[in-house]
This record gives C-alpha cells, sequence and structure tokens, in this order.
C-alpha cells in the first residue's frame, strides 16, 4: 500500500518548464478530455454563476495547462451573451503554444507566460481568477505565495479545484494510466498527482496560514476539493 499519509513533494515530469511541445501536448490533450468527461469544466461554470460573473468580466486560469478550462467557458459566456475577457497564465512555453493552438476561434482567450508565484504575478488585475488541477504542484509554502498573489490580483475573488488525496483515486489512477494510455509522462505524473494532493485539514491550515477566512470549501466527485475564495 502507498503511503498517502502525507503530502508527496516529488517533481513531477510536467514541472519541467523546458518540455518540447510533442511530449506535452498529448499530456495536456488528454487531460482536456478528462476535465470534460468527469465534469472538471461543468464545477468551473457553476461556480462563476453563482458568483455571479457578469457581462465584460476579466477572468484568468492559473496554470492554464492546455486552455481547456478556459475554451468551455468562452463557449458558456457565449452562449450567454457575457463577452468574457479570458487570459491563461503557465510558466511552461510549450503549454502556451499548445493552448493558443486549441483557442484560435476564441478572439476572447489569450495567454500570459508567467510564474505564478512570483511577485510580479500579483501585480495584474483580474476579476476572477480559477485554476483547476494546479495547486498541488507546490509544496506548502509555495501554495500559501500562489494563493496571496491569487488574493491580491482578483478583484471579485477566487476559485479552485484540486484532488483529494485517497487510496481508491491513486490506485484507480495506476490503473486507468496503464490501460489506456503508454506516455510515460501521464504514467508517472498520474498517481504522483495523488500523493501531492491534499486532505480537507491540510487546506484548511495552509488557508490560515494564508490569511484567508472568507471561503467555502466543498467536495466534488470524482475526488476532488472545490474552494472558493470571496474578496467581498
Amino acid at each position: 500500500m502507498a503511503n498517502l499519509r502525507m503530502r508527496a513533494y516529488d517533481t513531477e515530469i510536467m514541472d519541467d518548464f523546458d518540455l518540447p511541445m510533442s511530449e506535452i501536448a498529448p499530456v495536456l490533450s488528454g487531460l482536456g478530455k478528462v476535465n470534460s468527461w468527469f465534469g472538471g469544466h461543468n464545477h468551473l461554470i457553476k461556480a462563476l454563476k453563482n458568483f455571479p460573473v457578469q457581462k465584460g468580466y476579466f477572468v484568468s486560469d492559473w496554470g492554464c495547462g492546455g486552455g481547456d478550462a478556459l475554451i468551455a467557458i468562452a463557449k458558456w459566456g457565449a452562449k450567454n451573451n457575457l463577452e468574457l475577457k479570458l487570459t491563461g497564465v503557465d510558466a511552461a512555453p510549450a503549454a502556451i503554444s499548445f493552448a493558443h493552438s486549441q483557442s484560435t476561434a476564441f478572439s476572447n482567450i489569450n495567454y500570459l507566460k508567467q510564474d505564478v508565484i512570483t511577485d510580479e504575478a500579483g501585480t495584474r488585475r483580474y476579476d476572477i481568477i480559477i485554476s483547476s488541477l494546479f495547486t498541488h504542484h507546490f509544496d506548502d509554502e509555495q501554495w500559501v505565495k500562489l494563493i496571496k498573489n491569487m488574493q491580491a490580483s482578483a478583484r471579485k475573488g477566487i476559485i479552485i479545484t484540486d484532488l483529494h488525496r485517497h487510496w481508491l483515486l491513486y490506485y484507480a489512477v495506476i490503473v486507468i494510466t496503464h490501460i489506456f494510455t503508454r506516455n510515460k509522462m501521464a504514467r508517472n505524473d498520474g498517481p504522483l498527482s495523488v500523493k501531492r494532493a491534499f486532505k480537507k485539514h491540510e487546506l484548511v491550515a495552509l488557508l490560515k496560514n494564508a490569511g484567508i477566512d472568507n471561503y467555502n470549501l466543498t467536495w466534488h466527485w470524482p475526488f476532488r476539493w472545490q474552494l472558493i475564495i470571496y474578496k467581498s
């Protein structure tokens, strides 16, 4: 049995910002499909509705990967005449390039190459910042820095979804990645992402360390936490 009592901090292959497009594109494409199939996009959109998001809002996705969440939000916004302005932020050049290639049909989506835990990241202004399956890439100290940057940058609030560290999810990911793909990165990073993920008491403690007390933390299938931080 894997030891899942404490968060792991091993580096994922995907954490290498110098990965070429040929290696990262298949993984980002697969993650986009998983987010769609298992309701990740729908959960984000539902949370945006509940804020509520208004016409002309600036929404930014930190750790945007292949841009799949922004594309889903752009389609929803267009159907509801919201004219949203969407910005994806990622530190990996190959991820930004792949996201651009996937988003050419959406003139309201742009991308920014930036490390989100630098001081500069907190100086840009958006109405709402979202982040999906991304924050587990940081150790506790970096996580607090990330949230503080988000808090400084968001006018209205923050929506974060990430994994719940649980043995059932861990072994399910191992089985799924070995049945459906031969990709080395997916087979390594999938289970490791679960080991780096969170339990509820850990998120609560991290939020306290970040000075955040106006939030809502809920659990969603399949084994995901949704954290909504309100600015007012």
